[in-house]
């Protein structure tokens, strides 16, 4: 995945109201998505060597004419498009929520959840009764054989994994065709374990600011101050137990350490006192269900027994307050504050709350993303820009076929199943051919948390109807207004949506070397997961399988780990280095989808009559650098640094850029770098992979 942008639940943490002490960010809906040249020359830094700092010299001037908006933790190239899009998906859902005797069924279903949303007002009236329901199910559990059938209710109505674990659907590690139920370790509030078990003097301190902030939270729910305090350090105490059983980030990345299929009998057999077929009937799982995936059988029995040892009031206490928490930002503006100043403010350094609006488009497109995005493509992807997708791409991947071809570490068995895969992979450009189906989704104008509730239900269920069916191939995990791009390994394909496929990063008006360099960058990118340290570990039809040789995996493993100790130099805040254990499959990509990408304009400008010109004072190939490294340019406050090294696998831009082109004598040679500059390497020190 080229960028990390996460829209929901995680930034429901971000808030509905506006604080009053803090400027806010002046916005307006946009008639139309504005235009940047996929290079451009005013966010470069020509000051700079670029030998001694690509990334400097093409983002340098990018920070001081785009600062962080006072509402984000961070902001890049890919934020900043993925706001103008919100901005202009707010101008359509306006017009929607207005109404109109005119309006399609998805329209109307968008028009008034966005409406609802809208109204604070009501949302204010309402108070805590939305969840009054819940609430009073909590209190009245008075026998823990009744948990089942609560958590059932508390999973629809949050479809997270918030309440101790997610049950929903996924394919089969083994089967990779069939879906099957998975059981997901959770529980947990904090972004990670490790806020939990770290031993440091900020972790502690983060620890008790988030202790105050639940006592904060249920005591505004109507706890008494001693109550709430009490209940709060059983929440604590709850989720550090919750925290030791569960795998680490790294260990996570392991496909092998998240597989652990069992029957009915073996998932019941690792929560006694836990009845999973009571949970699945309250659920509306399909029935009959016989084969399972545990991600992490461990923390299951540590589940088990700390049901069986908590005290029933304890156990009450935390679900209301995940119950709470959860859902806070969708309540009244006291709840939706308090909820910021730990998530939001303490917790990532943001000073102010988004505006309702953007919180309100963002929750359009996490429940009706499909039906938002027909408006999107509708308006802003041509047949034309599909084409030229789909022509570089074909084109990248002519450019890795051949280079497993003259792999000289790769013997002949291995490279023969590596082709297969590649010419097995799938590309989705722009918005899937069927749209998905919202008949079901039933929206109330006048009721914006049971709107959200009914989305989430909506959604869990869709996703447990697929148990037992055969694979859809054709469905997307991205929406098509999305600004961003994924591989997906068990199904062998990449996605490239019509939001990525925007200027400035892919821009029709520009020459081809910075759109080779920015968006065939990114189709690399995503190409190379395939067969990165994790992607690898699957075959061409998604199946978990180890088709490598002995040999040619060690000698994988080796050229890996000459990236993985490169990155592990590299410092994102402070004194904290890159977990390159954590980042190593985006470091791969990063490196390999370049080198791909420079291959594809290579064949492209080899068949061009007139070849390419210098422009803005830059070399046709310093202007394929440049547009690369001007895809993530970008900014974070140091708050979100901290939480990005501990919980996110990619590593901080800077390093994205330097990191890769270190590795290329194509860039020193375009640059005309001399050694003992900071990104020259002896030719024996560069890392190559594939």
């Amino acid at each position: 995945m080229r960028s990390k942008l996460l829209l929901i639940p995680a930034l429901l943490v971000a808030g509905l109201a506006m604080a009053a002490a803090d400027k806010p960010v002046t916005e307006t809906p946009l008639a139309a998505l504005p235009y940047t040249p996929s290079l451009d020359v005013n966010a470069m830094d020509r000051t700079v060597e670029p030998c001694e700092d690509l990334y400097q010299f093409a983002c340098g001037r990018w920070s001081q004419n785009n600062p962080i908006p006072a509402d984000q933790a961070r902001w890049s190239v890919y934020a900043k498009m993925a706001n103008e899009n919100q901005r202009y998906l707010w101008g359509i859902l306006d017009k929607l929520a207005a109404g109109g005797a005119e309006r399609t069924a998805n329209q109307a279903r968008m028009g008034d959840y966005f409406a609802a949303c809208m109204n604070e007002d009501a949302v204010r009236a309402q108070g805590l009764a939305p969840l009054q329901p819940l609430l009073e199910r909590i209190d009245g559990l008075a026998d823990k054989r009744e948990l089942p059938a609560l958590l059932a209710a508390l999973h629809l109505a949050s479809n997270n994994e918030r309440f101790f674990f997610r049950f929903s659907s996924g394919q089969d590690f083994a089967d990779a065709s069939r879906q099957i139920a998975f059981a997901t370790a959770g529980g947990l509030s904090l972004p990670d374990r490790d806020y939990y078990l770290a031993k440091d003097a900020k972790s502690a301190r983060l620890r008790s600011q988030f202790e105050a902030h639940v006592a904060q939270l249920l005591e505004l729910a109507g706890a008494s101050p001693t109550a709430a305090r009490s209940q709060a350090r059983a929440v604590l105490k709850i989720e550090t137990a919750l925290a030791r059983a569960s795998l680490s980030k790294v260990d996570k990345r392991d496909p092998y350490k998240s597989f652990h299929a069992v029957d009915a009998k073996g998932l019941q057999a690792l929560t006694p006192g836990f009845d999973w077929a009571q949970y699945q009937r309250d659920l509306g799982a399909p029935e009959g269900l016989s084969r399972f995936n545990v991600t992490e059988p461990a923390f299951m029995k540590a589940f088990a027994q700390m049901v069986k040892q908590l005290p029933l009031a304890e156990l009450k206490g935390y679900l209301r307050w995940q119950l709470l928490s959860s859902h806070a930002a969708l309540l009244s503006p006291e709840l939706v504050q308090a909820n910021f100043d730990f998530f939001g403010q303490t917790l990532n350094g943001v000073p102010q709350l988004k505006a309702r609006w953007k919180r309100c488009v963002e929750l359009v497109d996490a429940q009706m993303g499909e039906a938002l995005g027909q408006e999107f493509v509708e308006r802003n992807f041509s047949p034309a820009l599909k084409e030229a997708t789909l022509k570089m791409t074909a084109q990248i991947e002519d450019a890795m076929a051949a280079r497993i071809e003259k792999l000289e570490w790769m013997s002949p068995a291995t490279r023969r199943q590596a082709q297969a895969k590649l010419k097995a992979i799938v590309n989705k450009v722009g918005y899937p051919d069927r749209w998905r189906d919202y008949g079901a989704l039933k929206v109330d104008l006048n009721s914006f948390v049971a709107n959200v509730q009914a989305g989430q239900a909506f959604e869990l269920r869709r996703q447990l109807a697929k148990i037992g069916k055969p694979l859809d191939r054709g469905e997307w995990g991205m929406t098509p207004q999305t600004v961003n791009a994924s591989y997906e390994p068990q199904m062998n394909d990449m996605n490239f949506p019509a939001g990525v496929l925007q200027p400035p990063l892919y821009d029709a008006a520009l020459d081809d070397a910075p759109n080779y360099g920015n968006t065939g960058g990114t189709i690399g990118h995503e190409l190379v997961h395939g067969f990165d340290d994790e992607g690898r570990q699957f075959d061409g039809q998604g199946n978990l399988k180890d088709w490598w040789g002995k040999k040619d995996a060690a000698a994988f493993e080796k050229r890996a780990a000459c990236v993985a100790d490169q990155y592990a130099r590299y410092t994102v805040v402070d004194d904290i280095k890159i977990n390159s254990k954590l980042t190593l499959g985006e470091d791969l990509a990063d490196l390999g989808g370049l080198v791909l990408a420079w291959a594809a304009w290579q064949a492209q400008i080899a068949d061009m009559k007139t070849p390419p010109e210098r422009r803005d004072g830059l070399t046709p190939e310093q202007r394929f650098f440049v547009g690369f490294a001007q895809w993530d340019c970008n900014d974070a406050r140091p708050e979100a640094l901290r939480v990005k090294a501990k919980t996110d696998p990619h590593s901080p831009g800077r390093y994205r850029i330097n990191g890769v082109v270190v590795n290329m004598p194509e860039f020193e040679k375009a640059f005309g770098c001399k050694p003992g500059q900071k990104l020259v390497k002896p030719d024996a020190q560069r890392c190559r992979v594939w």
